[in-house]
């Protein structure tokens, strides 16, 4: 069974195909270490810490906190665990599933954004963006269907607390990699 930390790039795409940002220096963590909530929806888990990042324009800039991204075939959303001294800040993308070949994972972001802080609230952000991408890349009925329900699972996984809105397993995964990174 695979237990090394793989390098993984992730590439995130408009409707239109243009690239929208990559996140250059990502470590997958092997199906041999998911707890068994993620193993069972086959989620692709990625750890980042300082990681660079180009957005589309080509300028490179450098995350500042470490994040654990979940990625959920199948759903049309992706969930990033953003590890900030308050506690972890969910960002979650409104986006199609992801596709994950030779060391790349891509998808197509579409604008509408989730975020769950560590109080617990939760916003609902980007609306203006998604309408003003909808009319601009004239998305079909059936992908304004599925950003939709994608948005409807997400927003009750968020007020659930559903896999994987846990916060102990985001700080297992973060600090499990970072053993292994500095070979303890």
């Amino acid at each position: 069974m695979e237990t090394i930390y793989q390098p993984c790039i992730i590439k995130s795409f408009k409707h239109d195909g243009h690239l929208h940002r990559m996140w250059l220096q990502n470590w997958l963590v092997p199906k041999s270490r998911l707890t068994a909530a993620h193993a069972s929806e086959s989620m692709i888990v990625l750890i980042n810490e300082q990681t660079p990042i180009q957005e589309s324009d080509r300028k490179v800039w450098v995350s500042k906190v470490p994040a654990v991204s979940f990625f959920i075939p199948r759903q049309w959303f992706n969930v990033v665990a953003l590890i900030e001294e308050a506690g972890i800040r969910y960002y979650c993308n409104v986006a199609s599933p992801p596709y994950l070949h030779e060391g790349v994972l891509t998808y197509i972001d579409y604008d509408l954004d989730v975020i769950r802080t560590w109080d617990g609230s939760v916003h609902v952000v980007d609306r203006e963006e998604y309408e003003a991408h909808k009319a601009l890349y004239h998305y079909p009925a059936l992908v304004q269907d599925k950003v939709n329900d994608g948005l409807s699972g997400l927003i009750q996984r968020v007020r659930s607390g559903g896999a994987p809105f846990a916060d102990d397993l985001v700080y297992h995964y973060y600090n499990e990699w970072k053993k292994r990174k500095e070979g303890v």
